[in-house]
């Protein structure tokens, strides 16, 4: 499997984490707003450093099933959230998608173009067949960008998991490869 990366957007470099990324991380892990709906956070700094030197030890997997990656701005470089996409089944070809932004960076479409592009990525790259994602049913913003980007809601999983002293719903989101391939289709038309 040849796999380029960096990605790019119009707005947007999603490149692999790096240790000098944990301030930027940090900036939104420990906004309890941010990960009110998350099963981790608010992170202490050692949290996220954690975090971070898992995300690095895996970009070194062979073969690799999960790509955490920073999003910057392209014009400044600026780091404003991080987004995922990790092969959960090999054989089945499915993966899952993920998504956190800064809040001073919500609301501008950023998520939305992010995910998107991990869409492009899984189904172009990875030779997926199925990508999915999971959101809790109180977090209206994030349900949003996943039928935005052509995922529809395929079931409600009750009492999921166990978040942060409850047990937490989830709803399950997916799109298929054909169906990816019907949206590029009618956007070009």
């Amino acid at each position: 499997m040849n796999i380029n990366l960096p990605l790019q957007t119009q707005r947007l470099i999603l490149r692999d984490f790096t240790k000098s990324d944990w301030q930027g991380v940090h900036s939104y892990a420990c906004d309890p707003e941010v990960v009110r709906y998350e099963p981790f956070g608010p992170n202490s700094e050692e949290d996220t450093k954690s975090f971070l030197q898992r995300q690095i030890k895996l970009q070194r997997q062979q073969p690799r099933e999960h790509f955490g990656l920073a999003v910057t701005l392209k014009d400044n470089k600026q780091f404003i959230g991080s987004c995922s996409i990790s092969i959960t089944n090999q054989d089945q070809r499915e993966a899952s998608i993920g998504y956190d932004f800064a809040k001073e960076f919500w609301g501008q479409g950023y998520a939305t173009e992010a995910a998107r592009k991990l869409l492009h990525f899984g189904f172009q790259q990875l030779n997926l067949h199925r990508i999915f994602a999971t959101s809790d049913p109180k977090n209206i913003l994030s349900m949003r960008i996943l039928v935005k980007i052509g995922m529809r809601q395929e079931g409600y999983l009750r009492e999921y998991e166990w978040v942060k002293g409850e047990w937490r719903d989830r709803l399950l989101y997916a799109i298929l490869e054909r169906e990816w391939i019907q949206m590029q289709i009618r956007n070009v038309e």
